[in-house]
């Protein structure tokens, strides 16, 4: 199974562009949406997280209070690296699940961290959609309604985004309009079948 890993900076469209893969009958499976399974209340995430902060890190629903969450591991690196050492491989395991269950030509694997996690572990090769961090700003600004600060804070959270290319086996250029975007996918893909045909 060919698995192709599509990943960009926050505000580069990346959604948008696995939103047309989508359209064009190629299975996406989101590591995003996945991550969110490990903490939903009576799975092991969750409980290993109560475990460590007490009943103060959920809320009165019993879920977890991802806002709280976030102070910690903002505060604390530790607290942010035990963290990841209890979630990644509980999200890896999703994501394989996820990835043996496709059955469209190719697939993609969609994570704002997937350099950064490993999970280009599962990937063949992978696709960065890149545009100017100013880009990046103005588009989370807009989208989210956060301050400036906020969204460079993320984006230095980030892998930088020369390092990013770099690891790229392709790269889309998304500084212009969703036809563009749309054009410069759909390419890859008849690029992509083409090559899985010939193996």
């Amino acid at each position: 199974m060919f698995v192709l890993g599509v990943t960009g900076g926050i505000g580069s469209g990346k959604s948008a562009a696995t939103d047309i893969f989508s359209s064009l009958g190629v299975k996406v499976v989101d590591a995003d949406i996945l991550s969110r399974v490990p903490v939903q209340k009576g799975e092991s995430g969750l409980v290993e997280i109560e475990k460590r902060y007490g009943k103060k890190i959920l809320l009165s629903s019993g879920e977890l209070n991802r806002k709280k969450l976030r102070e910690i591991i903002f505060e604390k690196e530790e607290e942010k690296i035990w963290l990841e050492n209890l979630l990644h491989p509980l999200i890896a395991d999703l994501i394989s699940q996820e990835l043996k269950l496709s059955s469209s030509i190719y697939t993609i694997l969609a994570s704002p961290l997937l350099f950064e996690t490993k999970q280009s572990n599962h990937c063949n090769e992978t696709l960065v959609i890149d545009v100017s961090e100013e880009t990046q700003v103005l588009r989370t600004k807009t989208r989210d309604e956060v301050s400036e600060e906020q969204v460079r804070t993320i984006i230095l959270s980030q892998i930088n985004r020369s390092e990013r290319l770099r690891l790229a086996n392709h790269i889309i250029e998304n500084e212009g309009s969703l036809d563009d975007l749309a054009k410069a996918v759909k390419e890859l893909h008849q690029k992509l079948i083409a090559q899985i045909e010939t193996k």
